[in-house]
């Protein structure tokens, strides 16, 4: 005879009480009306009025998993981080994602792809919030609101509008680098398993003798090609929107399922502290990258996602990382954009999920927690008297690091808006176009081209036309002009009316 199956256990209430039916209402007589002391179908019905949290203003559509990252070399010459100490293994969180589609857009639009990680680690939560490129498209956070609503919807129709995301593009010339990768291969990755995750951001080490150091991290993927540059054309990317809009997540919880979860190398990049003020280029600019020749790439660890989420709610879709989440060992820099994220992360977080998001069990630390916070919406924790500092009652006091170890840097001068102080080689074209130049081979540039004619012929008005023309241009003569007879051969001369968006819009 076969094994009999274990009972299922018995359904209750969200407060443990035994429900007696999963299948009809309380009524009045089998006919009758339903009566209001049914609490469990009103605990039903309220709670699926309310299951939904708002979405992730940028980055709302991704998934994620679960694992370990093992720091596999000795680099405690750099850093005093327990996590990155020769052999420590931290638990991790991850979670991948496009920036401008909605919740339930497709997972192969053209767009940046988030590669976001927690690591719980013995002395806090460290949080890298990252992408796919090693850079972004805006270098002061000021601008960084507009940009995200240029590449959303319009107000008149709702729809994407091709016009204003170009008209955002050549209106902030910083953006060409950026704009380079997304309209490379890397725009549309095969997959999140055999793509590449960048901080972007420049961080600061700090040693156990308080010696300073900037980083930037590199997560090289080991499944194919560690270039990170693994695609869907545009054509595979469009058929592949409406075969299986969420393809993407599809994969990654599959591999797991299997058991042949991904992994990445992370990689370093090391600029000693002094460089950083003469170095010929800001080094804290996020639309630059830093020259391996100048700043090598050396091996740190791995890490490990082999654990899929069982509730995709209360363990991806609350899941919520926030760069001021920095460990001793670890620091922020005077990149604008990562200073103002320190604080942009974390109030998206309380506005999204509620002023205890931190208490919610995917994003709370593994280490002890002793908080003045008190009160406020969804608290579970309890707070403990004294609730204030400073007091005289024995509660939790603060314990300032001496000196550098505190992650610091020297900073004067009067208070001002202004742009970074331009380096000898700053200018927002020449990385661009040794990108497409010099790392970009023949088939990519030619696919680069056409991804970029495809999207300028759909929908841009001719004023803005000529001015990516010219962005392009600017980036490297002989491409802007392929681009430029390309786009002028799809449209036949003329632009499409200003402002009409596209239905066929590709791009998050």
């Amino acid at each position: 005879m076969a094994d009999k199956k274990p009972a299922a256990p018995a359904t209750t209430t969200d407060g443990g009480i035994r429900v007696q039916s999963d299948e009809h209402s309380l009524t009045v007589g089998s006919d009758g009306p339903i009566v209001l002391h049914d609490h469990y179908l009103i605990e039903q019905m309220a709670n699926f009025n309310r299951e939904r949290i708002p979405e992730r203003q940028p980055h709302a559509k991704g998934s994620g998993a679960f694992g370990h990252f093992e720091t596999t070399n000795d680099v405690s010459k750099y850093t005093k981080a327990q996590l990155f100490q020769p052999g420590v293994k931290t638990d991790v969180a991850m979670r991948f994602s496009t920036v401008a589609g909605e919740r339930g857009s497709p997972d192969t639009w053209r767009d940046p792809r988030g590669f976001s990680v927690k690591f719980y680690t013995e002395e806090g939560n460290f949080d890298m919030v990252g992408n796919n490129t090693p850079i972004f498209f805006v270098r002061d956070p000021i601008k960084f609101q507009n940009f995200i609503r240029s590449q959303k919807r319009r107000a008149d129709n709702g729809l994407r509008d091709h016009d204003m995301m170009w008209d955002f593009w050549t209106l902030s010339p910083e953006s060409a680098h950026q704009v380079t990768y997304l309209m490379g291969d890397r725009g549309v990755p095969k997959n999140w398993r055999e793509m590449n995750g960048y901080s972007s951001h420049t961080y600061m080490l700090v040693n156990a003798e308080g010696e300073k150091f900037w980083v930037k991290f590199h997560f090289h993927t080991d499944v194919g090609d560690e270039s990170g540059n693994a695609h869907l054309t545009q054509d595979e990317a469009v058929k592949k929107a409406g075969e299986d809009s969420d393809y993407h997540r599809r994969d990654l919880f599959d591999a797991i399922h299997k058991g042949d979860g991904p992994s990445w190398t992370l990689k370093w990049q090391i600029m000693p502290y002094e460089d950083a003020k003469t170095y010929r280029i800001n080094p804290f600019d996020l639309t630059k990258t830093w020259p391996h020749a100048d700043y090598p790439l050396i091996e740190v660890g791995k890490l490990v996602l082999d654990e899929n989420p069982v509730d995709f709610h209360t363990q991806i879709e609350q899941l919520a990382f926030q760069p001021n989440n920095i460990v001793p060992g670890i620091g922020l820099s005077p990149d604008k954009m990562l200073l103002a994220r320190g604080f942009a992360y974390a109030d998206a977080h309380r506005a999204r999920l509620g002023v205890n998001f931190a208490q919610i069990p995917v994003n709370a630390p593994r280490c002890p927690v002793h908080s003045y916070t008190k009160d406020g919406a969804l608290r579970t924790q309890n707070a403990v008297d004294p609730v204030y500092a400073p007091n005289s009652y024995g509660g939790p006091s603060a314990q300032p690091e001496p000196g550098p170890e505190a992650g610091l840097w020297h900073t004067d001068g009067d208070m001002v808006r202004s742009a970074y102080t331009l380096r000898e080689e700053d200018d927002d074209w020449s990385q661009a176009g040794t990108l497409v130049r010099e790392v970009m081979d023949d088939e990519q540039r030619d696919r680069f081209v056409a991804n970029v004619a495809g999207h300028l012929a759909d929908g841009v008005s001719e004023k803005v036309l000529v001015r990516a023309f010219e962005y392009w241009n600017n980036v490297d003569k002989k491409i802007g002009e392929r681009i430029e007879k390309m786009v002028r051969d799809k449209i036949g001369g003329k632009s499409k009316a200003p402002g009409m968006a596209s239905a066929k819009s590709i791009s998050g």
